[in-house]
């Protein structure tokens, strides 16, 4: 997953209230850590700025500033593509959780002890 991609992830799970650039850095930074390579916090953050600057321009930019300095949110009003990132489909997933539960399970397994005879 890349930064980019990250990023509209974590925008679309914070919804109205927005994320501010440092928390929004430090959680695409540790989103990226791993045990055996680790990336610079500092290009992540620069990474993460520009990546909010260039896409909060307009009105119809994907991502648009709050009210509070330096947060930003998905621009849900303007943008089409952001409105479809926030669709929530958990409530269909536990509809199909439900129906799966409700199905008798079928023992498909081999039996080691059939008589072959």
């Amino acid at each position: 997953m890349t930064y980019e991609e990250q990023i509209l992830k974590i925008l679309s799970e914070v919804g109205d209230a927005g994320i501010s650039v440092t928390m929004l850095a430090k959680n695409i930074y540790n989103m990226n850590c791993s045990l055996f390579s680790c990336p610079d916090y500092t290009d992540v953050y620069q990474t993460v700025q520009q990546y909010l600057l260039r896409n909060s321009k307009s009105s119809q930019s994907l991502v648009e500033r709050t009210d509070k300095r330096g947060f930003y949110r998905l621009n849900t009003r303007n943008s089409a593509d952001a409105r479809q990132l926030m669709i929530d489909f958990s409530a269909q997933e536990e509809v199909i959780d439900e129906i799966e539960e409700e199905r008798p399970q079928v023992d498909l397994s081999l039996s080691l002890f059939d008589d072959f005879g």
